[in-house]
């Protein structure tokens, strides 16, 4: 490996450590989703300028899909609290007659959870740290956002190459080897993010036919948080399904107890679609995406777990390039013991 590349890697590296340690996570993925929106969009638009303006047609109309979504989810999820928790407590009393939980609803939910962390200071940030927080990250995402609208133009680190008076110089193939670098990476990135919308389109449509099948309330909030937890892998399963399962509740127990039924044949069935769509794209074994969602969700919050994936096939990637030095034969390292081979 040469030194322009070894000097690749590192850059690479630095940059996504900064990202943790700055917690640019949010900003990063912006960039990089819009970019996979723009070159999908350039597929079918030959123009660039007229994709630009598609996609802000696409941006502005995910940012008041979201804002609507945000705003029912505020309103609906305390309520399906509210009135889920009362009968899932009867029901669990019902049948697990010494069960005693210390809370009856969502507000002594609310208040025995505050009680438990009142010692956590770090948890219980001011409104004006939380409102100043939200209007960083705004400014962050309209970065990303631009910053992709600038690669998709024109992605090329050195932008005056021709004017070089030596063309083989240093810093152009420093460049194209970063260039080269994060290309990789971006294509890791588009072949799991690829893979798991996919995943959650399907089990969005699933659920949705079950959602309006039994008349399940909130329909609306059920079927957008669906799909937007079915991007975070394994996991926003657990957290959706939970959510489905709390509202089959405000119905009947009876209805809750199917609920949970379907998403767990739903999950059988995922089994056999991870196989096919992501099992062939992303070929890292569970414990190791568990892992990496883990030290990610440590780093970045839902950013990192979701970019977690990523780095884990973009490393899978690059090392399956790398050719190594043949191993030398073990029986040449293991000394013979003259007791078992006598002279």
């Amino acid at each position: 490996m040469t030194k322009p590349a070894r000097f690749s890697y590192a850059v690479l590296a630095v940059t996504l450590i900064l990202v943790g340690f700055l917690q640019l996570g949010a900003p990063l993925l912006a960039l990089l989703f819009s970019y996979f929106v723009l070159r999908k969009l350039s597929r079918f638009i030959p123009n660039k300028w007229l994709t630009l303006a598609v996609f802000i047609i696409v941006v502005a109309g995910i940012a008041y899909t979201a804002a609507h979504f945000i705003r029912a989810a505020v309103v609906a999820l305390p309520n399906i609290l509210d009135n889920s928790i009362p009968a899932i407590i009867t029901w669990a009393q019902a049948h697990v007659p010494d069960l005693n939980l210390p809370f009856t609803d969502f507000e002594s939910l609310k208040a025995h959870t505050m009680e438990s962390i009142k010692d956590e200071a770090h948890y219980l940030g001011d409104f004006a740290k939380v409102m100043r927080h939200a209007s960083t990250t705004f400014v962050f995402l309209i970065i990303g956002i631009v910053a992709a609208v600038s690669l998709f133009f024109n992605s090329q680190l050195d932008l005056f190459r021709e004017s070089h008076k030596l063309r083989h110089n240093l810093y152009s193939i420093c460049c194209d080897e970063i260039t080269a670098r994060f290309s990789e990476f971006y294509r890791s990135f588009a072949t799991v993010i690829g893979a798991q919308m996919t995943i959650s389109f399907i089990n969005t449509i699933l659920t949705a036919i079950f959602v309006f099948a039994v008349q399940l309330p909130y329909a609306p909030v059920v079927i957008g948080l669906t799909f937007l937890c079915g991007l975070l892998p394994i996991v926003g399963n657990v957290i959706s399904n939970t959510v489905i399962v709390f509202i089959g509740f405000l119905v009947s127990p009876r209805v809750a107890i199917g609920a949970l039924v379907f998403l767990v044949v739903v999950h059988k069935l995922e089994y056999f679609l991870n196989s096919k769509i992501i099992g062939a794209r992303i070929r890292n074994p569970i414990w190791l995406t568990l892992f990496g969602l883990i030290i990610g969700e440590k780093l970045m919050g839902v950013p990192g777990m979701i970019l977690s994936p990523v780095v884990l096939n973009y490393l899978r990637v690059e090392m399956s390039k790398m050719e190594t030095a043949p191993a030398v034969a073990a029986s040449r390292h293991i000394a013979v013991d003259p007791v078992d081979h006598p002279g």
